[in-house]
């Protein structure tokens, strides 16, 4: 093409793109504080380091990794999100479709009478024709001039309905390593306070013992041996409620890992403790959690696909310019199709316009408009929404932590003042009642801090939800494939 061609063309293009109705899309800036900091992050709970994209592998836990991996891959949550992907990807690729010429081949045999034969009949005085074979053939081809842009603002759209769901698959990773880490966690904690629960039954089965033997000897009443048996019974009716959390935790972990509920994880099941972080969280800072959030990108995808479909209606404003062509051919032989006196053809421009009645296409802005205003509002929505999740997980992390300290030293002190009755009692120098007192409260002192220790635990987890990382490193995976009965193959779904 010559340089005298080809600035008209390149003209012409720059016009038609200019011609593109509706508003020009430009991301929100989020509302975020002045600060780049977290108000609830001290140094003794969080740091500014950036959290790693598997934050889990912070406990050092080769358990909880393979885990979150085999829930990365069969979670079936997740497959519906990657599904859901796959269908926004065929709407993207039905609106680029609109870019090219849509054809239509058609073909025919009948046997009968034409219109043709009719009047040919009358005007010659025979009589009524006789039923030939009738063959046809034709080929329609239209093509829209996207003159106003109807067609690339609706492909604009379908492109931020992709990443959209994109957005949602991330979120949903998030959440699947998330629960699936808190699933562990649980198992191991309450197989944790299980542990100190039948510990306690043990200190509170001794003393039952040697209560009943100074009964016998009238040195206690019996208000102290039903005292005692008391305290062994609330401490045994503990331990099937914290094997029934333990065992829910298991059976919720197979689900999450895609695996039917009794195919528990043998090293879940054999944990005893919840795992610890050696260091302080790493939290990072305010606008790279707006980044790493993937419910804050699918919000403002969703916005960008609302504003241009703005676009899309407003283009209902003006003509539609279709280029349209049709060939067609028929004959009562199959040679007789080829034959020049038995073809037809037609070539132009159709135009369509609602002019002057836009009553229609006024309330369509309107309404994409209103939905677009929506979407804006949800995403300053979900931007404060983050923070406040992020803000509200490191305030109860920072408080559990403290409170778990002050349960370590309350369970410490609980310990030495039972070891002290007991030593005392045989002195004489404290009542059975005392021991009793101090018993309960040791017994107390251990549940509390084993409860405190699984909520630190899953506080470390919510937070690292909150973050929104687990979804940068995450394995690709492949919606799943429908069977087709008939021939029993599999049908793949991209």
């Amino acid at each position: 093409m010559t340089s005298s061609r080809i600035v008209p063309a390149a003209t012409a293009a720059a016009l038609l793109a200019g011609c593109t109705v509706g508003p020009r899309y430009a991301p929100p800036t989020p509302p975020s504080p002045a600060a780049d900091t977290f108000a609830a992050s001290t140094p003794a709970v969080a740091s500014a380091t950036q959290p790693p994209s598997t934050w889990w592998r912070l406990y050092n836990s080769p358990a909880i990794d393979q885990l979150v991996q085999e829930a990365l891959t069969h979670n079936n949550t997740l497959l519906v999100a990657v599904a859901n992907l796959a269908e926004a990807r065929g709407a993207l690729d039905l609106a680029r479709a609109g870019r090219y010429p849509s054809t239509v081949l058609s073909a025919g045999a009948q046997y009968g009478v034409g219109s043709e034969s009719d009047l040919a009949a009358a005007l010659t005085g025979r009589g009524a024709p006789s039923p030939t074979p009738i063959f046809s053939a034709g080929l329609d081809v239209s093509y829209e001039i996207d003159l106003f842009g109807r067609v690339r603002r609706t492909i604009e759209a379908a492109k931020a309905d992709v990443q959209a769901r994109r957005a949602a698959e991330d979120a949903a990773r998030i959440s699947v390593a998330g629960e699936t880490t808190r699933a562990f966690v649980n198992a191991c904690a309450y197989a944790q306070e299980l542990a100190v629960a039948r510990q306690s039954l043990g200190v509170v089965g001794q003393t039952l013992e040697i209560t009943v033997r100074e009964s016998r000897d009238g040195t206690v009443s019996d208000f102290d041996v039903a005292r005692a048996r008391e305290q062994v019974a609330s401490v045994q009716a503990t331990l099937p409620v914290y094997e029934g959390e333990r065992r829910t935790a298991l059976f919720q972990l197979a689900v999450l890992t895609g695996r039917p509920p009794e195919e528990i994880s043998r090293a879940a099941d054999t944990c005893k403790a919840p795992p610890k972080l050696a260091r302080v969280l790493p939290v990072g800072d305010v606008q790279a959690l707006f980044k790493r959030r993937p419910d804050v990108r699918q919000a403002e995808r969703q916005l960008a696909g609302d504003v241009a479909r703005i676009g899309v209606v407003t283009a209902n404003l003006y003509p539609a310019i279709t280029i349209g062509g049709s060939v067609a051919t028929a004959a009562t032989t199959l040679s007789g199709l080829t034959s020049p006196g038995n073809l037809s053809y037609a070539i132009g421009p159709m135009l369509n316009w609602t002019f002057p009645n836009t009553l229609v296409a006024h309330a369509q802005i309107r309404e994409a408009r209103a939905t677009a205003s929506a979407s804006l509002a949800n995403f300053q929505a979900t931007v404060l929404q983050a923070l406040q999740d992020t803000e509200v997980a490191l305030t109860a992390y920072a408080n559990e932590l403290d409170r778990n300290a002050s349960l370590t030293v309350a369970r410490d002190q609980s310990l030495k003042a039972f070891n002290l009755a007991r030593v005392q009692l045989q002195l004489g120098r404290v009542s059975y009642l005392d021991l009793l007192t101090a018993q309960t409260d040791l017994v107390a002192a251990n549940a509390q801090l084993a409860a405190s220790d699984q909520a630190v635990a899953s506080d470390q987890v919510t937070l690292f939800k909150a973050l929104g990382g687990g979804w940068e490193q995450a394995p690709e995976i492949q919606p799943l494939p429908i069977r087709d009965a008939r021939t029993g193959k599999d049908i793949t779904v991209r």
